[in-house]
C-alpha cells in the first residue's frame, strides 16, 4: 500500500556479552607488563654491554708512541719490546714481513685482552640482571602470592577474608576480583546453611520434647494396660533415637567449621573422661578396657574433642566380640604432634570397607535403622572434628579382628 512504511527487521544479536563489562583495547594486562619489563631490561643490558665493548675495544685499538713495538732513533728501527725481533741489513721485503709480524703479534695482544675483559663485563651484568630480574618478577608475581595466602586461610574455613587487590587492572586484579566474589557468594550461602541447620534443630528438637514428655508421663501412669504401657515404651525409644539423630545431625553440621576459640585440652584427660562415661557399658559387655594415656597437650574446644574420644570408644565396645574382649586407649605425643590410639577386638573388616564407615549412616553389614548401637554419625563426627582443629583421623584393619583408629592434632 502506498505510504505505508515498510517493517524494520530485528536487530541483529550482540556477538559480546553485555554482562561483562568493556574494556579498553591496550589495558595493562599482565602479558604486556612482563614483555614490556623483560624487553626493556634485555634492551638495557644489550645498550650497556655494547657500550662498555666499545670503550674497551677503543681502548685496545689506541696505540700512543711508548706502546709500539719498536722506534726510530738515529735513522734506525730499534725493537722496543722482547718478541719484536728486527733482522739486520736486510731488504726492504724482508722487513717490512718482520714489521707486519710484530703489528700482528700486537693486535692479538690487544683481542686477547679485549676478550678477557669483555668476559668480565658480561659476567657482571649477567649477575646485575638476575637479580634485577628476580626482584622484579617477586614484585609483579606477588599478587599470587596474596591470592594463595588468602585461599589457605579461607581453607581453615575463615570466609569472611577477602583478597581485595589494588593495582593496575590486569589479569591478576581480575582473578582476585573473581575470587573475592566467590567468597561473598560462598559466605552468603554458607551463613544461610547455619541459620536453616539452628532453625531445623529448634523446629525438630521442640516435637520430639513434646512427645518424650507426653510417652513419660503415660508411662507412669500404673493403670495403663501392659500392651499399652509397651507400646509407649517403643515410642520413647524411637523418639529417643531421633532426639540422638537431630543432636548428630546439628553437631556434625557445627563441626564442619573452624575452632575460633582453642583453648589448652590434654588429649589424655579427654580420653580418660571418655573411657569413664563408657565404663558401665564395657563392663555390662564384658569388655575390658585398657591402655596407657600419657599427655598430650593442643589447642582446640574440650568439648569436641572429648567427643571425638567418646565416639571412638563407643564403638570399639559396642562393636566388639561377644567374649574377652577388650579395648586399649593410649594417648602419646609423636614427632610434635598429639595422637590418640583406639583399637579393638571385634569382627574382621576388610580393608576396602575402610572408607566406607566414616560417611554418614554407614555401618559394616548393618541396616542403616534398626540398630541399638548409635545413628551412624559417630565417625563421621569425628572426623569432622579432627578437621576443624587441623588434623585428621585414619582407620587401619586389626590382625585377628577390630579396629585401630588413629587421631593425630597439630599442638
Amino acid at each position: 500500500m502506498p505510504g505505508t512504511p515498510t517493517p524494520r527487521g530485528a536487530p541483529p544479536k550482540p556477538t559480546w556479552d553485555p554482562r561483562i563489562p568493556a574494556r579498553p583495547l591496550l589495558r595493562p594486562t599482565i602479558r604486556i607488563r612482563l614483555t614490556l619489563l623483560y624487553g626493556g631490561m634485555f634492551l638495557i643490558a644489550g645498550v650497556l654491554l655494547l657500550s662498555i665493548i666499545y670503550l674497551l675495544t677503543r681502548q685496545a685499538l689506541y696505540i700512543s708512541t711508548d706502546d709500539l713495538p719498536f722506534r726510530i732513533l738515529r735513522g734506525e728501527v730499534q725493537p722496543t719490546q722482547d718478541w719484536c725481533r728486527l733482522p739486520g741489513p736486510v731488504t726492504t721485503d724482508e722487513f717490512s714481513e718482520a714489521m707486519a709480524s710484530c703489528l700482528q703479534h700486537q693486535r692479538d695482544l690487544a683481542l686477547d685482552d679485549l676478550l678477557r675483559r669483555s668476559l668480565f663485563a658480561l659476567l657482571g651484568l649477567s649477575i646485575i640482571a638476575f637479580a634485577f630480574g628476580y626482584a622484579m618478577a617477586g614484585r609483579v608475581l606477588s599478587p599470587l602470592g596474596r591470592i594463595t595466602r588468602t585461599a589457605r586461610q579461607v581453607a581453615g574455613s575463615d570466609l569472611s577474608r577477602r583478597i581485595k587487590l589494588a593495582g593496575p587492572d590486569d589479569e591478576l586484579k581480575e582473578l582476585a576480583d573473581t575470587f573475592d566474589d566467590m567468597l561473598e557468594r560462598l559466605e552468603r550461602a554458607f551463613t544461610a546453611q547455619q541459620r536453616f541447620v539452628a532453625n531445623a534443630s529448634h523446629e525438630l528438637r521442640t516435637p520430639l520434647a513434646i512427645n518424650r514428655t507426653l510417652l513419660e508421663v503415660h508411662l507412669s501412669d500404673t493403670a495403663a494396660p501392659v500392651e499399652l504401657r509397651e507400646l509407649g515404651k517403643a515410642l520413647l525409644a524411637t523418639n529417643e533415637r531421633s532426639e540422638q539423630l537431630v543432636e548428630g545431625l546439628l553437631l556434625l553440621a557445627r563441626s564442619e567449621n573452624q575452632i575460633v576459640e582453642r583453648k589448652p585440652v590434654d588429649i589424655a584427660e579427654v580420653a580418660s573422661r571418655a573411657v569413664d562415661q563408657v565404663h558401665a557399658e564395657a563392663e555390662a559387655k564384658g569388655v575390658e578396657i585398657r591402655g596407657e594415656r600419657a599427655p598430650a597437650v593442643v589447642q582446640g574446644s574440650g568439648v569436641l574433642l572429648e567427643r571425638i574420644a567418646l565416639n571412638l570408644v563407643q564403638n570399639a565396645v559396642r562393636y566388639n566380640v561377644p567374649e574377652d574382649g577388650w579395648v586399649e586407649v593410649t594417648t602419646a605425643v609423636e614427632h610434635d604432634q598429639a595422637v590418640l590410639v583406639v583399637s579393638n577386638t571385634g569382627p574382621i573388616v576388610p580393608a576396602y570397607e575402610i572408607d566406607n564407615i566414616f560417611e554418614p549412616f554407614r555401618r559394616l553389614r548393618e541396616e542403616r535403622t534398626g540398630s541399638d548401637r548409635g545413628v551412624g554419625l559417630g565417625l563421621s563426627i569425628a572426623r569432622s572434628i579432627a578437621r576443624a582443629h587441623g588434623g585428621r583421623i585414619t582407620a587401619e584393619p586389626r590382625e585377628g579382628g577390630g579396629l585401630v583408629m588413629r587421631v593425630t592434632l597439630p599442638r
